[in-house]
């Protein structure tokens, strides 16, 4: 994964230039890097993609007849690149760093809570502004779900993991007790 990273950095740090130098939205180039990479990581893609008898302009219009919504001259062009260069399995890292850049920029981070039961709005703006307070930093929260947990909630902030589940209690004092 590290050649991968070395390989995405550049394309990354290009688009966030291009980004600041133009003025473009940054929250709107994040999704649809995202949504770009999400699509560039479909196995069957990447198997038309490294196929001898397709061009890079078909792989191109593939690729953007997929996605959600139109995308903008600079998507297209960014994917464009992307392809002609042979680096479309690099995609999803360059989204991944390219957000990275944004949160940095911002002087915020990801979140993920993960919960055993869905997570309401309310609920989770009150999970966010004690985890802001205890992490010291803005939080882009996102929830998923994991039954494994019982109850309670596990965030995991870049390296950085809070866990207060009952899951990991109980496993504490499994830990104390045979110890």
């Amino acid at each position: 994964m590290a050649e991968l990273a070395t390989i995405a950095r550049p394309y990354a740090e290009a688009l966030f230039k291009a980004c600041a130098d133009t003025g473009a939205d940054l929250s709107s180039t994040v999704a649809w890097v995202e949504e770009l990479a999400a699509i560039a990581a479909d196995p069957q893609l990447r198997q038309l993609a490294d196929s001898p008898k397709v061009t890079n302009e078909q792989v191109l219009e593939v690729i953007t007849g997929v996605a959600r919504s139109a995308l903008p001259d600079a998507a297209r062009n960014f994917l464009r690149v992307i392809i002609e260069n042979g680096r479309l399995d690099a995609l999803p890292e360059v989204a991944l760093q390219f957000r990275g850049l944004v949160n940095r920029r911002n002087g915020s981070s990801d979140a993920i809570v993960y919960s055993a039961f869905p997570v309401d709005d309310a609920a989770l703006a009150g999970i966010g502004e004690a985890l802001e307070k205890r992490f010291g930093r803005k939080l882009n929260l996102s929830v998923e779900i994991d039954e494994s947990l019982i109850g309670g909630v596990r965030v995991v902030v870049g390296d950085e993991v809070l866990d207060t589940s009952v899951k990991a209690r109980l496993e504490q004092m499994k830990a104390a007790l045979t110890a």
